[in-house]
């Protein structure tokens, strides 16, 4: 089992997991089984229904406690996430400690998620577990940006790294897109987590022919072959974090 794992982690730090021209931005198709996607699914609508809270647009499930401004109220994860927060956590190295924190949110063929930020309470690194439907993620540079720039500058030159000792290393703010298939694992960090926002369109039907790992092997697509994904099903995520502070009791705070 050990042995497993260390080619696990291989793989999702290796170099052909990188998508697009953001260096920290990972994408491992087939993270999970059908199997182990199955059983999740189990587990999260086996839940209580008062376990989920009904949002707008989407409904959601909270686990690992409640993230106040001050840190974490910490509640323990149930048994059957902490396995695949730990299997997360130890095969990708990316996280400094153990995961948690998670939401999973159930998205209806025509519900996203307007684009955001996840914010400073979290380390500055997200792993999203991708269950049933498949969706396009879109990241657009951070609104902050554009105080330092104008629009143009953002999309067509280069920028200068704010920290003089990585070694000036260029980089370039432009949109990008990640289609994310059922059982896939993305992991994002570091400028990919705070110099983009995130979100997913509300809409049932996503192109995903520009998305930057459509080369990796989109079969999903009907109507429109490879180009298009249908959203015909609900998508299941599990956005997985650390939250930096923790606290047991709210009289502490």
């Amino acid at each position: 089992m050990a042995m497993a794992s260390e080619v696990l982690t291989r793989e999702i730090i290796a170099p052909n997991n990188i998508v697009g021209s953001v260096p920290t931005v990972y994408y491992i198709p087939e993270y999970v089984t059908v199997s182990e996607e199955e059983l999740l699914l189990n587990n999260i609508y086996q839940a209580p229904v008062s376990k989920w809270k009904c949002l707008k647009n989407r409904r959601l499930q909270n686990w690992g406690g409640v993230v106040h401004e001050k840190g974490l109220l910490a509640q323990d994860l149930p048994p059957w996430l902490k396995q695949i927060t730990h299997r997360i956590n130890e095969e990708s190295r990316l996280f400094p400690s153990a995961i948690n924190h998670v939401l999973i949110n159930e998205y209806l063929p025509d519900q996203g998620i307007m684009s955001h930020q996840d914010g400073p309470a979290y380390v500055p690194v997200v792993a999203i577990l991708s269950l049933g439907s498949s969706v396009v993620m879109d990241f657009v540079p951070h609104p902050n940006l554009k105080s330092a720039m104008s629009n143009e500058d953002i999309i067509s030159k280069p920028v200068v790294d704010m920290d003089m000792n990585s070694g000036e290393r260029l980089r370039e703010f432009i949109p990008f897109s990640v289609a994310l298939m059922p059982r896939s694992l993305l992991i994002f960090k570091d400028n990919a987590y705070s110099d983009y926002l995130h979100g997913i369109k509300d809409c049932e039907k996503q192109r995903c022919d520009e998305a930057v790992n459509f080369t990796d092997g989109l079969k999903n697509g009907e109507d429109g072959g490879d180009t298009v994904i249908h959203r015909t099903t609900t998508r299941v995520s599990l956005t997985c974090r650390v939250v930096k502070k923790v606290h047991k009791n709210l009289i502490k705070l």
